[in-house]
């Protein structure tokens, strides 16, 4: 969807310009991707954030429907997290932002650091390169989604994901109407960078919400290149920039990152930040992705025709 500069710089205003570059609006219209940059020395940790991506995003949570079907082979988990949608201390399929806390002593100082994460929205996603349903995919403007209309919940996009980013629910999608004991266990869950607000003229909740404005969003080049004046300025690091090939959430840092994973919570929705080679720079990634596209965009197509099938039966139904 094409934004106008108008629409976009309106759907701003309220932001503020110190969270926004002038160019952001220009970069919209065209299509290039955006990037935001986060400056962790001003965090707080109020989760001013994270109760704004929940409430913003609380239409596209799943709703499961229960009892779900046994699955076979029964060795296959069921991954339910509709009685535990208010936990906010990881990623869930209804938590897609959590605050990670590190305290850390560095050159004699103490810091408590906190880091806002979410997907990183990689610049070449393997998650959306190697989807063997079509389900996942990267937008011009550099948001990565996935597709919870197609998505058969089989997790190959958090297999792939450096970080784990994505987080399953069952009993929700389509996997449901086609075999719903074979055919997948649910959706993948994570951060779609509020793609609609985005559509809109609108900034991400997330960014908005922030008191202390610890994000700026706006074409990447441009907040990459801030990124290393900040760096440069503060003698901060840099996590995000070259991550996994490069993503579009630059983070900096007035402590190594290295330092920073030593000292944070890790483990099932709790990422790393550990440096990240370029998973799709490897011959079996770049072979898979070359193979999987013809078949993944097929079946993408062939699914939403189902899925299309199927919401129209709904609602003749709820007629």
């Amino acid at each position: 969807m094409s934004i106008s500069r108008r629409k976009f710089l309106h759907g701003l205003a309220a932001a503020g310009l110190t969270t926004v570059l002038p160019s952001t609006a220009r970069a919209a219209s065209q299509g290039e991707e955006l990037a935001t940059l986060l400056d962790l020395s001003k965090c707080i940790g109020c989760g001013a954030c994270v109760e704004a991506c929940k409430e913003t995003n609380a239409h596209k949570f799943p709703r499961p429907k229960k009892p779900f079907p046994r699955m076979y082979p029964s060795r296959v988990k069921v991954f339910d997290w509709s009685d535990k949608q208010d936990v906010d201390d990881r990623l869930t399929p209804y938590n897609w932002l959590y605050i990670q806390t590190a305290n850390v002593t560095w050159q004699g100082k103490e810091y408590e650091i906190n880091i806002p994460r979410r997907c990183l929205h990689c610049q070449n996603p393997p998650c959306a390169n190697l989807c063997p349903w079509g389900a996942a995919s990267k937008q011009a403007n550099g948001i990565v989604r996935i597709n919870d209309k197609i998505c058969l919940g089989g997790a190959k996009c958090k297999n792939v994901c450096p970080w784990h980013i994505p987080e399953r629910q069952t009993g929700v999608g389509l996997y449901l109407k086609l075999l719903p004991s074979f055919a997948g266990n649910g959706v993948m869950y994570k951060c779609d960078r509020c793609f609609d607000r985005v559509a809109k003229g609108l900034i991400p909740a997330c960014i908005e919400a922030c008191p202390e404005n610890v994000q700026t969003i706006g074409p990447r080049d441009e907040i990459v290149a801030r990124a290393h004046e900040l760096a440069k300025k503060t003698g901060g690091y840099i996590y995000g920039e070259k991550e996994n090939g490069g993503t579009n959430t630059i983070y900096v840092s007035p402590v190594p990152f290295d330092i920073l994973d030593q000292a944070i919570e890790k483990g099932p929705g709790r990422p790393h930040l550990s440096p990240v080679p370029n998973s799709m720079a490897r011959e079996e990634n770049l072979a898979m992705a070359v193979l999987a596209a013809p078949v993944a965009g097929l079946a993408a197509a062939l699914l939403t025709g189902v899925s299309k099938v199927s919401q129209e039966k709904q609602g003749d139904k709820d007629e």
